[in-house]
């Protein structure tokens, strides 16, 4: 706690240059919109090769948005939410609809008793810090579910105030960049197999986004394996939605369901039994991946010093020991369980 409670102040003394920093960006920006612009589209060009891995993406992207800007961060937010949706469903051409069955059938498993865990163990926390009880529970949701997606649809029901969110979303950004690179490390350093790191990194790592991409690096059936166990934990949102609007009185709110995981089995569906589109799979799984990359790289281009910053040293301990609590607890379990 006191190492973090020292980054927290530090960042806390270096508020007025990082302000600075983030008006010359923008100065940046608007001076020069040719250069931002050319700088931008060549990333983004490049993510759709095999030259950039999902990692590397969304670091090129973190520091984009720290030096020439997003010239185009007005339509960030849909962009990424598309790319993502229309990629997830591009990799369902690629997958076995038997072994997707089996692989959700394990998931349901691990995600209701993590789910429920994660949950308990944020509210303990977040009582424990004194933490906003709203803050503390986006954090949570996030952590529990399908991380920035789980924050959007818990904070409509709660009607947030923009700090709260934003607290929830810095939080969970931060950890999630941190997995993306870590995740395949530490899979590989144990001899996890393909099938126990998709389990794992389903469970253990925020945003689909980046769960599909530590899997797609570890290999293709951790890929296959990940991505339908996190869509499967992804539905969790609806129940979470309904119980948080009890348990804080707040009248039910209109709930944004993932209906493209529909589309994504869709494709399982015709990739598994429609004959004449095998030739056609390998390019469409390919162009996903692309899609991918390129989503990670959006998500790290559009982060912004403001969102990082209102991250407190309290709500980013409770987001790591949950993190950490989830990702040792999931570990064990498929080391145990899925031998």
């Amino acid at each position: 706690m006191q190492i973090v409670r020292k980054f927290s102040y530090f960042c806390a003394t270096k508020t007025d240059m990082s302000e600075s920093t983030q008006e010359n960006i923008r100065s940046f920006s608007e001076k020069n919109p040719l250069i931002s612009k050319i700088v931008f589209i060549t990333a983004a060009i490049l993510c759709l090769t095999p030259l950039l891995t999902p990692p590397i993406a969304l670091l090129i992207g973190l520091i984009l948005a720290q030096t020439t800007g997003h010239p185009f961060r007005e339509y960030n937010h849909k962009a990424t939410q598309l790319l993502l949706q229309v990629s997830v469903v591009g990799l369902g051409f690629g997958m076995n609809c038997i072994t997707a069955i089996n692989a959700g059938k394990e998931g349901i498993l691990f995600a209701a008793v993590s789910i429920l865990v994660t949950l308990l163990l944020g509210y303990l926390l977040g009582r424990a810090f004194k933490i906003d009880p709203k803050t503390s529970h986006l954090i949570s949701s996030g952590t529990a579910i399908c991380g920035g997606s789980a924050i959007a649809a818990i904070s409509k029901v709660l009607n947030t105030e923009e700090k709260q969110t934003s607290v929830a979303l810095g939080t969970v950004f931060i950890l999630n960049s941190i997995a993306l690179f870590i995740f395949p490390v530490i899979g590989h350093a144990l001899n996890l197999s393909q099938h126990q790191f998709g389990v794992w990194s389903a469970i253990a790592i925020h945003d689909t986004s980046s769960v599909v991409g530590a899997s797609s690096k570890y290999g293709p059936e951790a890929l296959q394996v990940a991505t339908t166990v996190k869509l499967v934990r992804a539905l969790w949102i609806v129940p979470l939605a309904i119980a948080t609007s009890i348990i804080f009185q707040k009248r039910p709110a209109k709930i944004k369901i993932p209906y493209f995981i529909l589309y994504f089995i869709l494709a399982m569906i015709i990739g598994t039994y429609v004959p004449f589109i095998s030739p056609a799979i390998p390019y469409l799984t390919a162009a996903a991946k692309s899609g991918l990359t390129l989503t990670l790289f959006l998500i790290g281009a559009g982060s912004s010093y403001k969102m990082l910053k209102s991250v407190g040293y309290k709500p980013l301990l409770q987001g790591v020991l949950l993190w950490i609590f989830i990702s040792i607890t999931a570990l064990w379990a498929v080391e145990t369980i899925l031998k």
